[in-house]
C-alpha cells in the first residue's frame, strides 16, 4: 500500500483532533485548561522558558488523553462486552493521563507561583 501524500497525513491527524474535540468530554476540559494557560502566559508575561514549560505539559496532557482514548477504542473494538482484563487495561491507560495531569499541575504551581505572589 502506498503512503498518502504528506498534506493528506496532516489532514488525517487534524481530523483525529477534531474527533476528540467533538466527542471526548475530558479532552474538551483539558483543552479549556490549555486555553486558560495561553491566556495566563500572555497576561502574566511569562518568560520564554516558563511559557515553554507550561506549553509542554499542556500538550503532554492533551496527547496523553488522545493515547488513552485510542487504547479505549481499540479495547472496545476487540472486546465489546464487559471483561475485567479489558477494564484493567483501560484503567492503566487512564492512570497515564492522571499522572501527566498531576505533573502539569505541579509544574503550573511552580511556574505561576512567582508571577502571582511576587
Amino acid at each position: 500500500m502506498q503512503k498518502p501524500p504528506l498534506h493528506k497525513s496532516f489532514l488525517n491527524a487534524f481530523r483525529g483532533v477534531f474527533f476528540m474535540l467533538k466527542t471526548e468530554r475530558n479532552f474538551q476540559i483539558e483543552l479549556l485548561a490549555f486555553l486558560v494557560n495561553l491566556f495566563l502566559i500572555f497576561y502574566l508575561q511569562l518568560s520564554g522558558i516558563d511559557a515553554a514549560l507550561i506549553l509542554f505539559v499542556s500538550f503532554a496532557v492533551l496527547s496523553a488523553e488522545i493515547f488513552n482514548t485510542s487504547i479505549e477504542k481499540i479495547c472496545d473494538f476487540i472486546q465489546p462486552d464487559f471483561d475485567k482484563r479489558i477494564g484493567f487495561i483501560k484503567d492503566i491507560a487512564a492512570a497515564g493521563v492522571v499522572l501527566m495531569a498531576t505533573a502539569s499541575i505541579i509544574v503550573g504551581i511552580l511556574v505561576y507561583w512567582k508571577y502571582i505572589f511576587n
